[in-house]
């Protein structure tokens, strides 16, 4: 095992402290890992869409945005935890990778352009 890293898990231990597998990140519990991270991602992203359908009727309970609120941030603790992990797991720029833009300057078109920076016209 040559690129062994700490990964924080997608759940947590009884007593509700982090869990973490130390590993390159193909083995069983890294596998099972990956599978709840993307359960947990399609789930937040089917209450995007049930949020939407809830908010667009503008006919909802008190108790429907109740429930609504406790589900989006459960998801959104769970989505949370996932961008940490993988955050965490990135490869740290070189300090020449990292770019300074003085303010007032104009910030230079994006070399590798993600769907954020394609929507802002960068």
């Amino acid at each position: 095992m040559t690129d062994a890293t700490a990964r924080l898990l997608p759940w947590s231990s009884a007593d509700g402290k982090p869990c973490f597998v130390v590993g390159d990140g193909t083995g069983p519990v890294s596998r099972i890992a990956d599978s709840i991270e993307a359960a947990q991602l399609d789930s937040a992203a089917e209450l995007i869409d049930e949020s939407r359908r809830v908010l667009a009727g503008r006919a909802w309970t008190s108790g429907e945005l109740q429930l609504l609120t406790v589900e989006l941030t459960d998801s959104l603790d769970e989505v949370h935890r996932v961008a940490r992990s993988r955050g965490a797991r990135l490869p740290k720029p070189s300090p020449a990778a990292v770019v300074h833009v003085p303010a007032g300057e104009a910030v230079k078109p994006c070399p590798f352009p993600c769907e954020v920076c394609r929507r802002k016209g960068r």
